[in-house]
């Protein structure tokens, strides 16, 4: 089977390029004093029994991230960048992420910890290892980048061919060609980007390897050396078929070489459905796993976009070439990768000729499918560091190893990442296009151990699932609790009045209108009182003007006109006089109150309240569409009006001390400040907003209210209240992030709703750990 000609003949070579993406990468908690931290894995995580995303490896002291398979390389990384946000913020604030594969200040090999959690299976077979191969290889860590083709492509190549007679004959033969070549070939990944060339002194204290003593200069990679983390040497496994690979690895179990089939741990792992390699010939082989990969100290994620890209179009070449490595091959270049990773850094490759072919083959390649110009790219700079050996990325960590060293380089880029991760805990770096209720419910979805699937993007729509358990969340608190009417209810405004009337709750009054001209006709009617002009279905306090004043008519036509951009019909209601308070109601329960501060800023005696609105736009908080807990000031029509009616403009310059409103409704959304209420509030206010979401049969509901004193309990003589509106869909990271306050994360309530039984499993761990 020429698998290049049935791609360039059907014209499959953009099904060729697609594929299925994951990433594990392995990493060491470190103490601030660079040492293995003895701490325990993160409890505020879910338990390893189940977590999907974080999970441990050989050390309670080395959690290994696992993305979940991605349709694209893109969606992969911005996965692995999530899952380093969460694994970051809930490690201990003194720990960080060890950024290198070779360790840590390690302590004696017999204190080294093996994981701790309820699974004697997993202990038990983490003690053999260490038994067999020495704790401190197991503390190596690395990436493994898990690959496969689309099915859309194994499907027309085997609708092309005649050679195969099943699909999963084809599968087999595809991905041990891959497999074998891979080896065959994967020393110039190494040379390429190898990046451990140097480990602490305490390192080599340890059951040895091929070599006698460790290196007296610097190398390519040890974790890929005779001191890296192998099988023993007579573990040598065919990958002529997926039937000889199997039948290797179960007769070196059989034999006692293996204690199970997991601990073969060659370079490329062929793996298929179910927990055996005998259930993979029935059902082929889905995806090969490759685990020569050194973990990219210089990079944050530990490895590089562009570094993916290579591998991506090298396992492409793989399946290019012609002919499928045989044993002699593959041993051969087992060989040299030993050689490559024993070689200095600086110096020219041993096999830079054979290097170079197979980059002008891959070029070849390129061309021969017309991809595009940044694949040509990264082969020439490939190209580049055969020429130039320093530009490798090895001889990059060499360095600054040399000029920082070891543990302060480490370090140093370490707590760089950390920060990285830690500095916007509003932001999940990955998803951070999403509205910030999403992003927040994702990262406490993960951390609860909860499995996250992206489904419509774009309309921030998520499928949550664990065991046996599937929910459907939009725009972060949009759930199967509610019903479809109850949204329409709070959308239409006039509605929702009516209906809370009716069930006795106070309302303000007020009329609706569907042009400006029936508003005009109806100005008298509300002559000498303040009003509230706004749409009649919109969310987030888009279209509102507030008037404590009566205006005068032009004032009045002004906010009908901004009225009605946002709406075909507008509500015209007296003004309520009070303060106002975002009640967040969740599953029976208030979560929440927050005040929320109209739209403001505070004059210096020398700004424009342009130049202050700019100033107060500029902290970190603030942000766009929902992308931040707080949103920019605006100098809008609205701005504008509200200006105009205390005599100013953008370019009056207030007194120091003075604050200047820009706008009456107080919606963070529009630019407001948050101060957190929820202990302050009375509770019968609490009662009322929950009777409010009731009333409407919703389950998740922001109900603001005017009050005139929080501290004066409503009764039915005396309410004390008003209720303005009820909202669906109502923002979430303004109660997480406030500016005066405690923070409520109120997506923590939307999974105890989703998952009870999660949740309380997890509380449970927690009190556990704390006592």
């Amino acid at each position: 089977m020429n698998i290049r000609n049935i791609i360039k003949d059907n014209e499959l070579q953009s099904l060729f390029t697609e594929g299925n993406f994951g990433i594990e990468k392995e990493g060491l908690r470190t103490d601030p004093s660079d040492q293995l931290a003895m701490t325990d894995h993160p409890h505020v995580l879910g338990s390893r029994l189940y977590h999907p995303y974080l999970l441990t490896d050989f050390s309670e002291a080395q959690p290994e991230t696992v993305t979940p398979v991605q349709p694209s390389l893109k969606l992969t990384f911005n996965w692995l960048e999530a899952l380093h946000d969460v694994l970051h913020r809930s490690m201990n604030p003194d720990e960080y992420l060890w950024p290198n594969s070779m360790p840590n200040l390690l302590p004696d090999e017999e204190d080294i910890p093996i994981v701790r959690y309820n699974d004697p299976d997993a202990i038990s077979y983490r003690q053999h290892l260490a038994d067999s191969y020495g704790k401190k290889k197991q503390t190596i860590s690395g990436i493994h980048f898990n690959f496969s083709f689309s099915e859309d492509f194994i499907e027309a190549i085997f609708q092309n061919q005649t050679t195969h007679q099943t699909k999963t004959e084809l599968q087999n033969e595809l991905y041990t060609k891959l497999s074998g070549n891979f080896l065959k070939y994967e020393w110039l990944l190494l040379y390429l980007f190898g990046a451990s060339p140097y480990a602490d002194s305490g390192f080599y204290d340890s059951k040895s390897g091929r070599l006698l003593k460790k290196p007296t200069d610097y190398v390519r990679s040890l974790r890929n050396s005779s001191f890296g983390y192998h099988n023993h040497d007579e573990v040598i496994v065919d990958y002529d078929s997926a039937e000889s690979y199997v039948r290797d690895i179960e007769n070196f179990v059989e034999t006692g070489h293996l204690s199970e089939e997991r601990e073969f741990y060659g370079n490329a792992r062929l793996r298929g459905k179910g927990d055996s390699l005998r259930e993979m010939l029935e059902s082929g082989v889905q995806y090969v796993e490759f685990r020569s990969f050194d973990l990219n100290p210089l990079d944050r994620l530990g490895i590089s976009y562009e570094q993916g890209r290579f591998y991506h179009l090298f396992f492409l070449y793989m399946v290019w070439v012609e002919n499928k490595a045989t044993r002699e091959e593959i041993l051969q270049g087992q060989e040299k990768m030993l050689n490559t990773a024993d070689e200095n850094p600086y110096q020219v490759s041993a096999y830079q000729k054979e290097g170079l072919k197979i980059l002008a083959g891959m070029l070849d390649m390129v061309n021969d499918l017309s991809l595009n110009d940044e694949f040509e790219e990264l082969i020439k700079k490939a190209q580049e560091k055969f020429h130039h050996p320093e530009e490798t990325l090895s001889a990059r960590v060499a360095d600054k190893i040399e000029k920082q060293g070891y543990l302060a380089f480490n370090r140093q880029l370490g707590l760089k990442f950390k920060e990285y991760s830690t500095e916007r805990p509003y932001v999940l770096n990955g998803f951070a296009d999403m509205e910030l209720s999403t992003q927040l419910l994702m990262y406490d979805a993960i951390e609860l151990g909860v499995e996250v699937k992206v489904v419509d993007r774009a309309d921030h729509f998520l499928k949550l699932s664990h065991e046996n358990v599937v929910e459907y969340v939009r725009n972060g608190n949009m759930t199967s609790k509610d019903t479809t009417i109850s949204h329409f209810i709070m959308e239409n405004k006039t509605v929702t009045k009516k209906i809370l009337a009716e069930a006795g709750y106070h309302v303000p009054g007020g009329g609706e209108y569907h042009s400006i001209k029936e508003a005009l006709k109806h100005y008298a009617n509300y002559q000498n009182q303040p009003i509230v002009v706004k749409p009649k279905s919109t969310n987030y306090g888009i279209g509102i003007s507030v008037f404590k004043k009566f205006p005068d008519k032009a004032s009045y036509k002004e906010a009908l006109e901004i009225a009605f951009q946002e709406d075909d019909t507008v509500l015209v209601e007296e003004y309520v006089a009070g303060t106002e308070y975002r009640f967040f109601v969740l599953d029976d329960e208030v979560g929440a109150v927050l005040l929320r501060v109209p739209a403001n800023v505070i004059g210096d005696g020398e700004s424009t309240i342009d130049e202050l609105i700019d100033q107060k736009n500029d902290d970190p908080l603030r942000g766009a569409d929902h992308r931040a807990p707080m949103a920019y000031i605006e100098k809008g029509a609205i701005e504008t009006l509200m200006l105009k009616e205390q005599n100013l403009s953008f370019e009056s310059i207030p007194e120091k001390g003075q604050t200047v409103y820009l706008r009456e409704n107080s919606n963070i959304s529009t630019g407001g400040d948050s101060i957190d209420f929820t202990n302050e509030m009375d509770e019968s206010y609490n009662a009322i907003a929950v009777g409010i979401a009731k009333a409407l049969e919703v389950k998740v509901t922001g109900i603001d209210l005017i009050i005139p004193d929080y501290k004066t309990p409503s009764t039915e003589e005396n309410p004390g209240y008003s209720c303005i509106e009820a909202n669906f869909n109502p923002a979430m990271n303004m109660h997480a992030y406030v500016t005066k306050g405690k923070g409520r994360r109120l997506t923590k309530g939307i999974l105890k709703m989703l998952f009870p039984d999660l949740v309380q499993q997890q509380k449970q761990q927690l009190q556990q750990t704390n006592k």
